[in-house]
């Protein structure tokens, strides 16, 4: 890891239920039932953020008056979201106590569906996974899907690893048109997905509120709440898996774009400013940076995997095929990414999916030599790194979900509503 990365970490600054909801603005009145409920979620927002931290600090970081936090954090200390860590016996003035978000206070499942796999992770509320159920598959159909969700369902209730009583809710995260784009290896049964609500699907086997999202977004609306986006309100979230999307997060929210599309660079032409013997005309991003292109990079070398577990202990050829795949990815990406970061200036760009860590390392540091060598920056350049949530990134991205719709504001950025 280079010397920008390590620094990196300071940045620069069963109802169905649609993601966007809580996204989309509102234009009614703001009345004291609103203005209740997001000022608790700014305050839970603070400390989160922020944990251990009194209350005193959270009355100055949220804008809210003492007494108002106070009656905030002590009704969350009654339902168990929040709870004491240690008290602080100052100088001067009364001991305090800390506060921070209670592991065991809510918990929720995060279903992840791709043309390579099926994974469920339980996500406790302070974003670990307590549990992942994962299953290598090529193109599973709806009902295979359905054998796995309730297998995999039932595995987790029964372990008892979650309090069932405080399960709030399953998020879903799969690639938009995931039946109607046909792509080869593809089986005609794909196709039913174009016919299947996965929200009633799931309801099926748990009765709680489903919400779904495009995988990218959701594995950059989890960076936001519970990683890197901590610290960086603008970004870029590149997902490398079975296909290749983006996310992108400005101003502490995730945005969309007028057709719910925002991010989706894996449409975008092999094209290189600078060297024209890598443009490829009629070939996208999304064709060459995948799994499987990796995979078959290894093949021709005679090296058979067929699963991130599979790269984890290579020869030196297989390495070299790697090595080979990371240049040429690097290659590619940077020039959307060089782009991207001359029109909205982001805090940085995350990189993140199925990939194991060691070769997301090694593509980031690749990435930002190529970045640095094809353009002289007059600011500091935002660098890219590896995500904080970088494996099962929609799994985990979509679990989030139900928090975000449950507990959490649109916009991290603590502000404060008046009532």
């Amino acid at each position: 890891m280079t010397t920008r990365q390590r620094d990196s970490a300071q940045f620069r600054s069963s109802r169905p239920i649609h993601a966007e909801e809580r996204d989309a603005p509102s234009f009614s009145g703001t009345n004291i039932v609103v203005a209740g409920d997001h000022n608790r979620r700014i305050t839970l927002q603070a400390i989160r953020a922020n944990g251990p931290v009194r209350r005193s600090e959270l009355a100055k970081l949220t804008g809210l008056t003492p007494p108002a936090v106070f009656r905030i954090t002590n009704t969350m200390l009654d339902e168990g979201l929040v709870q004491v860590a240690g008290r602080v016996v100052p100088p001067r003035g009364k001991p305090a106590n800390n506060l921070v978000v209670n592991p065991d206070g809510a918990f929720a499942l995060g279903l992840n569906i791709d043309r390579d796999h099926l994974t469920l992770v339980a996500l406790d509320f302070a974003g670990r996974a307590r549990t992942r159920i994962s299953r290598e598959i090529a193109f599973a159909d709806p009902y295979q899907t359905e054998q796995f969700i309730a297998g995999a369902i039932g595995d987790i209730l029964a372990s008892e690893v979650i309090d069932r009583n405080r399960l709030i809710g399953v998020g879903v995260a799969m690639p938009d048109d995931l039946g109607s784009i046909s792509l080869e290896g593809q089986p005609p049964l794909y196709h039913e997905w174009s016919n299947t609500r996965i929200e009633d699907m799931v309801a099926r086997h748990l009765d709680v509120p489903v919400i779904v999202e495009n995988d990218a977004a959701a594995a950059a609306i989890g960076e936001l709440h519970f990683g890197h986006g901590l610290k960086a309100n603008s970004f870029f979230y590149v997902l490398i898996s079975a296909g290749l999307g983006g996310g992108l997060v400005i101003n502490g929210q995730y945005f969309r774009g007028a057709h719910g599309r925002s991010g989706e660079i894996g449409f975008l032409p092999r094209f290189h400013p600078f060297r024209s013997r890598h443009n490829d005309p009629g070939k996208t991003l999304g064709s060459a940076i995948l799994l499987n292109s990796l995979y078959q990079q290894l093949a021709g070398a005679g090296i058979s995997v067929d699963s991130p577990a599979g790269l984890a202990d290579l020869n030196d050829a297989g390495e070299a095929c790697v090595d080979a795949w990371i240049d040429q990815t690097a290659e590619y990406l940077y020039p959307p990414l060089l782009t991207l970061m001359c029109g909205i200036d982001p805090d940085a760009v995350f990189i993140g999916g199925r990939l194991p860590e060691r070769l997301v390392d090694r593509l980031c540091e690749r990435v930002n030599m190529k970045l640095s060598m094809n353009m002289d920056f007059t600011w500091e350049r935002p660098p890219v790194v590896r995500a904080a949530m970088a494996g099962d990134a929609a799994a985990i991205g979509a679990a989030i979900l139900p928090f975000k719709n449950r507990f959490l504001p649109a916009d991290t950025r603590v502000s404060l509503v008046t009532s």
